[in-house]
């Protein structure tokens, strides 16, 4: 039988994890949403719900492994609050984000027809789904290595004492629960000299104006518009 083909191939990730699979129908497996194989219905095509399993207790002890090396002052309360926040959903989807991980799911009419390559819930089980296919090929140490690679820039947040809360991807993730949407981010203005900007942004839902931000910065200003957002929709 053959593999059902992707729309992109995986093994161009090689270079951002730094690993290069043996098996690469392992690789491919991890790209399979249970709706495109539902479709199918085809024993011999596995879905990437087993490998999510796994990843997600792999993730879950790497990154326990990482925090307790990192931080060797750090309170228990402490580990287990970041660990619980950079293993949600919050925390895996800028990293599946960041991965594109949307470009290589292979997904059911359903999902592809629900925007289902943005969903955050589909994005963060496919990277689960990776990093459990990184274990089965490479072991812990190998899934260990490229989980210290993809988090490295939040560990390095947490060193540095910045909060790490990501208002953007909270926003995302509500705004596609509560209102089917998914939020844009318009630069309204820019004030100041080329060396000391302002940018003003807001954020929109189904074309309306849900928060307003500014900052040093376009990135700044859009957390702090999506924060301002947030609120509005949890009143």
């Amino acid at each position: 039988m053959n593999e059902p083909k992707l729309p992109k191939n995986p093994e161009d990730l090689a270079p951002i994890l730094d690993y290069s699979f043996e098996d690469k129908k392992l690789l491919s497996q991890a790209f399979r949403h249970p709706s495109y194989v539902y479709e199918k219905d085809d024993p011999r095509v596995s879905d990437n719900q087993r490998l999510e399993f796994l990843g997600d207790a792999v993730i879950n002890l790497a990154i326990s492994h990482l925090l307790m090396e990192s931080f060797p002052e750090m309170k228990e309360g402490e580990l287990s609050k970041y660990r619980a926040s950079l293993v949600s959903e919050s925390g895996l989807y800028p990293i599946a984000c960041e991965l594109r991980i949307g470009d290589y799911l292979l997904l059911g009419k359903g999902e592809e027809q629900t925007q289902g390559r943005k969903k955050p819930s589909i994005l963060t089980d496919a990277l689960e789904a990776l990093i459990g296919a990184v274990y089965l090929d490479g072991g812990f140490s190998v899934a260990l290595r490229v989980i210290a690679k993809l988090f490295s820039p939040v560990l390095d947040e947490i060193s540095l004492g910045n909060s790490f809360i990501d208002y953007k991807t909270d926003l995302q993730e509500y705004s596609q629960e509560a209102v089917q949407s998914t939020p844009e981010y318009r630069l309204e203005k820019e004030t100041g000299p080329d060396h000391n900007k302002t940018f003003y942004v807001a954020v929109y839902l189904r074309g309306k104006v849900m928060g307003k931000g500014k900052g040093k910065s376009k990135k700044e200003a859009e957390r702090e518009a999506a924060k301002e957002a947030l609120a509005c929709l949890r009143k």
